[in-house]
């Protein structure tokens, strides 16, 4: 029997290099619970037009609604304002408070020696290196899964980074965080200061910075943990 009210949703977002594909070990697990899933496309090209792509996916669910961010995207789905959104699960995500930006916390703590030297295009625009995905990204994964998302990969606007954040609604929903204990792309130990500034229910975890590659339980596990406490209220 189904747990939850029949119009009820998860909306998945992609980080940084990514799309929706990210999250292809999680999508039927979760819909087997008698959930409506949507992985939403954002355009990676300032936090303001990511912030209004997820707004739109929002439009096309009618019921409660978990926002589920992975890195970059955590500062995302935090900027969302709708009552329906009744928590956010951030998977290995950055949490920027008001007036930060996803660089200034990305860059709290000293990068893992194994992290990729990020810098933009002659377009304004960043690409993972070819070996970010295989060494940090998500070192963990096969060669096979990194080698497919190094191909599908979709860059980053320096914009997105550098645009100042809205007040976050962690500051008043309810809000879940796996903490990647191995991530080489953001240092753990800011991944615990985001955490603890939110005063989320944190899952920490010995997985790599990609965890819905290599440890799609985990996440679905913390997902269906905020689904049941605040989809059914």
């Amino acid at each position: 029997m189904n747990a939850f009210p029949n119009d009820s949703a998860i909306i998945l977002v992609h980080g940084a290099w990514a799309d929706g594909s990210c999250w292809n070990n999680v999508i039927l697990p979760l819909q087997r619970h008698g959930l409506m899933v949507i992985c939403a496309p954002i355009p990676l090209t300032s936090l303001a037009d990511d912030i209004a792509a997820l707004t739109r996916a929002l439009e096309r669910t009618s019921g409660p609604v978990v926002l589920v961010g992975h890195a970059y995207s955590g500062a995302v789905i935090a900027a969302v304002r709708e009552d329906r959104v009744k928590s956010l699960v951030y998977i290995s995500a950055l949490a920027p408070d008001e007036g930060e930006t996803v660089a200034q916390v990305f860059y709290r703590n000293p990068s893992h020696p194994e992290a990729p030297k990020l810098t933009p295009d002659s377009h304004g625009f960043i690409w993972m290196p070819d070996d970010g995905f295989r060494r940090a990204v998500a070192h963990k994964a096969s060669l096979d899964q990194t080698n497919i998302a190094t191909a599908v990969q979709r860059p980053i606007a320096v914009q997105c980074i550098q645009e100042p954040a809205p007040t976050p609604t962690w500051k008043t929903k309810a809000s879940w965080f796996l903490i990647a204990e191995e991530d080489r792309m953001i240092n753990p130990k800011t991944l615990h200061f985001m955490a603890d500034r939110m005063k989320a229910k944190v899952q920490s975890h010995p997985v790599d910075h990609s965890p819905m590659y290599t440890e799609p339980n985990l996440v679905i596990d913390v997902i269906l943990d905020a689904a049941r406490e605040t989809l059914s209220r």
